[in-house]
């Protein structure tokens, strides 16, 4: 099957910026995120994400997420996000996580921190920056 078509959204006042290249197995979520709907938002991210998946479009993918600020149905979210791909990596896929965050921000790197407990089978990598 053909992958799904690329998702690009350019960032705005309350929506990250997002590139998903479900051919190539790149995945980008970054800046600060607080939509009025996050289930519309997400949604097809996560619809997407699913269906690359199932379909084994790429053997090997990377998830790249680089909040700023983000709120709660944005976690829930993200949590969805991340349950599909430790699942992916469960089945075998080679599945790369890096959660990058400003090396003087700790609650982003606690928030990083907590979501990395839930990854047994996915390489998920904490990636501070300067």
């Amino acid at each position: 099957m053909a992958a799904p078509d690329p998702i690009r959204h350019e960032a705005t006042d309350r929506t990250p910026e997002v590139l998903f290249d479900f051919a190539a197995g790149q995945y980008r979520i970054a800046g600060e995120s607080y939509p009025e709907d996050a289930a519309s938002f997400y949604g097809p991210l996560t619809q997407g994400l699913r269906q690359a998946v199932e379909e084994r479009v790429s053997e090997s993918l990377e998830f790249s997420v680089e909040m700023i600020y983000f709120n709660s149905s944005t976690a829930k979210a993200l949590m969805n996000l991340f349950q599909i791909l430790e699942d992916a990596a469960e089945a075998g896929i080679n599945v790369q996580i890096n959660w990058c965050y400003h090396e003087d921000d700790e609650t982003m790197e606690e928030f990083g921190e907590d979501f990395s407990e839930d990854f047994a089978h996915a390489d998920y990598r904490m990636c501070p920056t300067s």
